[in-house]
């Protein structure tokens, strides 16, 4: 063991301190929350990397604060939207006319968990120009509270809790979970506001039976999900005696939902959010675990978090748009418009208002399309614009990818096995599952070729299932040209996942090269 003590030293890095602040964006979506703002926050500090920290590791740690600022779909896209107006992009809504400016940035939300930020370029034309788009979504597999919650057993108070998508369940046990997600919470003025909260602290904890009680766990650890994934927030005793005097319920609030969830579970959520515990009307909330998000490895080379899938997409596309936006002098010449467009639920199908099978993307489009540009006038028939623009334009759908597992690589295809720190993954199917053809494979491998960016490719086994993702749906939903691509990972869906250093600057960089260079690369291909 020579030498251990310092090999410790090189691989300690410092650990975030809790406090409670509240923040907001021009959306004036509150922020509740028992942890320290990202903007408050000194990056994490590395003793092994001294005083040099490369551009991989700078874009990683800067990812990792992304991470530790989202844990739900509601707090990403605040997080993107705060990103956003920093690199000087004007929120715009759904609800109003657009007047559009060419070089113009601009992002609007939906529904507070999806978001489309885009620029319209200086040479943008309707009808001769098309759209540079980057899907992503900001979900990922998690329990969320159910409407009600509140369960007592045996001395204990409990949390009902729904699954939401597909999770590895088990390595849910016996974390340390905290609670995040949005309130909508009565003012006094009879209005009410949609807040987020963020309740950074191990509140609940879903415990495993002992191994004294299961011979079996060892073998084959089965659980019954509806009964034996309740958390648990307390024991009876104590929340007897730590009961707080509930005032008298006035109608002229809302519903009294400590009827529905525990006063405990309610106060919490007031006292976090700095409100009265009576304006608190509804919410969707999710739990998550509250170990952060950290480099790790004896080389620091690993990001090990939850929900890589997909917010380490969503951040490189986020950061690819923003980057891409900082070359003046290309957005003059630029003809396309450049989008990233964050869906919400496509971890459970993606059918919903704010998901990726609805309006959303077909709707921005035609919005462009039909506002004036510079003040000139939108063209008369806008569904011939639209079709012309579709035909000119490619959307990358951009999910985690599947790296090779070191104790596992019997379950991956011999010639398809992608690796962490060797580039993006193009994700190919037969069956469609995955929407890459030969055409958009070409116009993306072009593009990494002139910025000697390396990517790979990923093919299931014949004798395994393949998952899917967004490009199919909107490639169909559209008539899109599209292509699926995804940084590679392990444990995907698991409480706890990893992924490389060196992938998260990688897939930046090409979405920025797609934004870049896709109408130059695109004009030299024929295909029909």
């Amino acid at each position: 063991m020579v030498g251990c003590g310092n090999l410790l030293k090189h691989i300690s890095h410092s650990l975030k301190r809790r406090s409670t602040t509240v923040s907001s964006t021009s959306s004036s979506t509150i922020v509740g929350s028992s942890f320290r703002s990202v903007s408050d926050i000194k990056k994490m500090e590395y003793s092994s990397a001294s005083t040099h920290v490369n551009d991989y590791k700078r874009q990683a740690l800067d990812f990792v604060d992304f991470l530790n600022a989202s844990p739900s779909s509601f707090h990403a896209v605040h997080e993107a939207s705060r990103r956003l107006e920093q690199a000087g992009f004007q929120r715009i809504n759904e609800k109003d006319s657009w007047d559009l400016k060419r070089a113009g940035k601009y992002y609007f939300t939906r529904n507070g968990s999806s978001l489309v930020a885009f620029i319209v370029g200086g040479r943008y034309e309707h009808g001769q120009s098309g759209f540079s788009i980057v899907g992503a979504h900001t979900d990922s597999p998690c329990l969320k509270v159910k409407p009600v919650s509140k369960k007592e057993q045996v001395g204990y108070i409990e949390v009902g809790v729904q699954l939401y998508g597909g999770g590895i369940w088990h390595t849910w046990f016996d974390r340390d979970l905290g609670i995040a997600g949005r309130v909508m919470v009565q003012q006094e003025d009879g209005s009410f506001k949609h807040t987020l909260v963020h309740i950074n602290k191990p509140i609940l904890r879903v415990p495993t039976l002992a191994i004294h009680l299961d011979g079996s766990a060892n073998e084959a650890f089965k659980f019954n999900k509806e009964t034996h994934m309740l958390p648990v927030l307390a024991t009876t005793a104590k929340s007897v005696l730590n009961a707080v005097k509930e005032e008298g319920y006035n109608k002229s609030w809302g519903p009294n939902q400590t009827k529905n969830h525990h006063p405990a579970l309610i106060h919490i959520l007031a006292e976090t959010m700095k409100v009265e515990a009576r304006q608190i009307c509804d919410f969707e909330l999710c739990l998550f675990d509250t170990q952060p998000a950290t480099l790790g490895g004896v080389y620091d080379e690993f990001v090990f978090s939850a929900r890589l899938d997909n917010l380490g997409m969503s951040y490189c596309s986020l950061m690819a748009l923003i980057q891409s936006s900082k070359d003046t002098q290309r957005l003059s010449n630029e003809s396309n418009v450049s989008m990233i467009s964050l869906f919400d639920n496509e971890e459970i199908g993606s059918t919903s208002a704010h998901g990726a099978n609805s309006n959303l993307l077909p709707s921005v489009i035609e919005r462009i399309i039909s506002s004036s540009i510079d003040h000139k006038l939108p063209p008369t028939n806008t569904k011939i614009a639209f079709e012309k623009a579709i035909h000119r334009s490619m959307l990358v759908s951009a999910d985690m990818a599947h790296a090779v597992h070191p104790n596992y690589s019997e379950k991956y295809e011999e010639n398809h096995r992608p690796q962490m720190h060797k580039g993006t993954v193009i994700k190919i199917n037969a069956n469609q599952r995955y929407a890459t053809t030969a055409p958009t494979s070409l116009i993306l491998r072009e593009i990494a070729r002139q910025r000697n960016i390396p990517i790979q490719e990923f093919v299931v086994r014949n004798d395994s299932p393949c998952g899917s993702t967004i490009g199919p749906m909107l490639s169909a939903k559209l008539g899109l040209r599209t292509i699926d691509v995804g940084n590679p990972q392990l444990s995907m869906h698991s409480i706890r996942e990893i992924g490389g250093v060196d992938d998260v600057k990688n897939g930046i960089d090409l979405l920025q090269a797609f934004f870049d260079l896709f109408p130059c690369v695109d004009s030299v291909v024929t295909v029909d």
